[in-house]
């Protein structure tokens, strides 16, 4: 079962303060939740310039301007890294990191490690370099997901620990057949809808939920949406799709002028770039479906799906 960390960023946007909460019993009383979070994604990417032309990075970095409650002269940064596979360098990379945006901002940072692989012996907290008589060592926050508490994920009300069972779900249950997944997703999806979560925090959640826990068969992609339409009332899960949408476009689907889209998407999917599963197929589809006039074989042929997954996508948005 392929998973996407990638995802990550967009649901920290979208849930930040349930974040600062769960790590954080106090955050209230630290942070000034009313005014809103600055997301200084392009700043890190300055300090820390990714390759262009490589679209499926290893690890999500974030990196949060946060006020405090001693007011506007009292913000912090919080810096997350989401690492998704064993890395003898992460330790050393964290601690570049600190030292690169504490010079840049000359402001206290306070770093979280959230490991979601399965590695169970990378357990990574602090960089220590020590060379004749001089030592250094950062210690930063690190989260093992696959140590996580399950019962006590159920239990909690943040939506926060909705998402990492999540993705504790997809560690732990890596080897089920499809029909075993089905049943996996539905019950996560029934437990999210029982919290007394925001509208629009659930729509963020269950996004999460389908793309980071993708089925390879198309006859269950189906199912689970015929699932969530039921048990929601059909609540439109658009949560993530301006992250995921964003991201087509810098692999080039939607490069060039509006005469050329059909022709940049069929190329894009054609050399596999993204948008390799159904889950971001169908996601295309909804967007093609909403936002353009093309008639139904098009958006199936610009796709590359069957005219029928076009029409049953269709009338799930109409109903």
């Amino acid at each position: 079962m392929k998973r996407d960390d990638a995802l990550w960023k967009g649901l920290l946007e979208d849930i930040f303060d349930d974040f600062l909460r769960f790590y954080f019993p106090n955050a209230d009383d630290l942070f000034d939740m009313n005014r809103p979070f600055e997301f200084l994604d392009k700043e890190l990417e300055q300090l820390f310039p990714a390759d262009e032309d490589d679209f499926s990075p290893k690890y999500v970095d974030k990196l949060v301007k946060v006020i405090t409650k001693e007011g506007l002269e009292g913000w912090i940064l919080v810096h997350i890294e989401v690492q998704g596979s064993h890395d003898r360098d992460f330790a050393e990379r964290m601690f570049t990191y600190y030292h690169r945006i504490k010079d840049k901002y000359k402001k206290p940072i306070t770093a979280f490690a959230i490991l979601t692989d399965k590695n169970k012996a990378f357990r990574p907290t602090a960089f220590v370099q020590e060379f004749l008589g001089t030592k250094i060592k950062y210690d930063f926050n690190s989260y093992k997901v696959l140590d996580a508490d399950a019962e006590l994920l159920r239990q909690s009300n943040n939506p926060f620990a909705i998402a990492i069972l999540t993705v504790q779900t997809a560690l732990l249950k890596g080897t089920f057949d499809e029909e075993k997944l089905l049943d996996l997703k539905t019950e996560l999806a029934k437990h999210l809808l029982s919290k007394a979560i925001s509208k629009e925090k659930i729509r963020s959640l269950m996004r999460f939920l389908k793309l980071y826990i993708r089925f390879d068969n198309e006859r269950y992609i189906l199912k689970f949406e015929e699932t969530l339409n039921q048990l929601a009332n059909r609540q439109t899960t658009m949560g993530l799709e301006e992250f995921v949408l964003d991201r087509a476009k810098r692999q080039g689907l939607y490069e060039g002028r509006k005469e050329g889209l059909e022709q940049g998407i069929k190329e894009g999917i054609r050399e596999g770039i993204e948008i390799a599963s159904a889950e971001k197929e169908r996601a295309f589809v909804v967007n093609l479906l909403q936002k353009t006039s093309l008639d139904i074989p098009q958006i199936a042929d610009i796709a590359g799906v069957r005219v029928a997954f076009v029409e049953v996508i269709k009338a799930s948005l109409s109903a």
